[in-house]
């Protein structure tokens, strides 16, 4: 399981600091190393995620500006990001193991 080949998690895990528009989401994946996510890659997650019941979303209207969009986590959405989180870091701890350096063994 690599985050980079999972933008559902990265959205999952962006929404569960609270309530985010599309643009918000975006900018935050982007702002981390490595990781980039389009606008034709986002919205067909969050549509499909709500479908699920994993996210609600509901338009928020602004001052002088079009109704923004907001998502935001379910208690489906956060049961789902913490079995990701689990096996994020089942991913994580082989991998360390597999990359440290092994003890020399005498023969």
């Amino acid at each position: 399981m690599a985050f980079r080949g999972d933008p559902e998690t990265l959205i999952l895990a962006t929404l569960s600091g609270g309530p985010q528009h599309g643009y918000e989401i975006t900018r935050r994946v982007n702002g981390l190393d490595g990781m980039r996510i389009q606008d034709g890659q986002l919205y067909p997650i969050l549509h499909r995620l709500e479908t699920e019941g994993m996210i609600e979303a509901e338009w928020v209207p602004q001052e002088g500006k079009p109704a923004r969009k907001v998502y935001q986590l379910t208690e489906a959405g956060n049961k789902k990001l913490e079995e990701k989180r689990i096996g994020w870091e089942a991913f994580s701890r082989s991998v360390t193991s597999l990359l440290a350096k092994p003890e020399v063994q005498n023969a």
